[in-house]
């Protein structure tokens, strides 16, 4: 099989790991490469887009992930790339300016380790050879050992590991062959600690990403973990993948159930929602409001539910508020917050207007504001 045609496949197959800068909007948060090529839109942290090239190494997989179309019962076309050929297809992408990085992952071809070993060769290849300095996201392999971890980190920008779930009784429903504590959290804290003591002068981050629905697991044991994710382990993102239902065994929680992908698809969104509550409001976790099943409501914004379930705290004058409070409010954004406190070292504001919202953020802060 021609390099190319190995790539279509490759990065088609790529598609189930999200656990890059990818967009959180129902727009773009389903998006899965340029026209289905190996081309990859990524939203920047600080606004706009950039490109990778986003494939897997290999497709062939010895793991039994019930979730994942790849997993090794299935019988779908296998094939590989070698570092080499990968490595100078990529530079050969870098040199025509098509490309700002490249992320990759790969089925496990033998063992974690053998696995590790040529996704770090290629890395290598592209760092050593080719003289490469911009950004590589490496995939790190549940289970690989120590020596291999470390190496990943000192040829990548980003790595990433999936937890896929919240905790060992759920990925048991999914995979016999993961052991959670040891190929997922002991990696993980690894991680972590070799960011904080070896290699803090690279800045290498860590992201990771949990499967949504494809176990029975709560948006509440989600965001529980993600929480501690942040806090303890001290990862730069957390990601979350709408199970796609069809893909996996009949046998997971998710393939028994009634479950509207539309529905899947709007949790998801509930949880990036979250996560950017976490991230860039200080929301805690007692903050979060969850329905009686341990879900989100998939009706409203979460930040909308808790000003609703909060009406002690408003209304807020805005020409006297704090960040943090001004946070609080629905509508405004961290943007629209340095804008206000900015703006109000020259003059206080007195009507709705001159906030300079969207008319939809305009209707959503009436019901929480006064100017005087």
């Amino acid at each position: 099989m021609e390099t190319i045609e190995k790539l279509k496949i490759l990065s088609q197959d790529s598609q189930y790991d999200l656990a890059c800068a990818c967009g959180t909007t129902k727009e773009d948060r389903r998006r899965r490469g340029l026209d289905g090529k190996w081309l990859y839109p990524v939203t920047l942290p600080q606004g706009g887009y950039s490109i990778l090239l986003k494939t897997l190494l290999s497709n062939h997989c010895l793991s039994d992930c019930k979730y994942c179309p790849l997993r090794a019962e299935n019988n779908i076309i296998r094939c590989s790339l070698q570092p080499e050929e990968l490595a100078k297809i990529f530079i050969e992408y870098v040199i025509k300016n098509k490309v700002a990085g490249i992320f990759l992952s790969s089925g496990v071809i033998g063992s974690a380790d053998n696995t590790m070993d040529k996704i770090n060769s290629t890395a290598k290849i592209i760092r050593e050879k080719y003289k490469y300095k911009g950004y590589i996201h490496l995939k790190i392999i549940p289970g690989a050992s120590d020596a291999a971890i470390e190496e990943s980190l000192s040829l990548a920008n980003t790595v990433s590991l999936n937890i896929e779930t919240p905790g060992q009784n759920r990925l048991k429903k999914l995979s016999l062959n993961k052991n959670y504590l040891n190929d997922i959290i002991r990696p993980l804290k690894l991680i972590s600690k070799l960011i904080e003591e070896k290699f803090a002068h690279k800045k290498v981050k860590c992201t990771t990403q949990f499967i949504v629905g494809a176990s029975d697991e709560t948006d509440s044991e989600i965001i529980n973990y993600t929480f501690n994710l942040y806090n303890k382990l001290r990862l730069q993102r957390v990601y979350f993948s709408a199970y796609q239902k069809g893909l996996g065994d009949s046998s997971i929680p998710a393939e028994q159930k009634d479950i509207n992908p539309h529905a899947l698809l709007n949790r998801e969104h509930r949880l990036y929602q979250v996560d950017f509550l976490i991230r860039k409001y200080n929301f805690k976790f007692q903050d979060i409001i969850f329905e009686s099943n341990g879900n989100l409501s998939l009706d409203k914004d979460p930040k909308l539910t808790w000003a609703e379930q909060h009406p002690e705290f408003f209304p807020v004058n805005i020409n006297k508020a704090d960040k943090w409070t001004l946070l609080r409010i629905p509508g405004i954004g961290p943007k629209t917050a340095e804008l206000i406190l900015k703006n109000r070292r020259y003059r206080n504001f007195s009507c709705y207007e001159e906030l300079g919202l969207n008319r939809n953020n305009t209707e959503k802060i009436k019901k929480f504001v006064i100017f005087s």
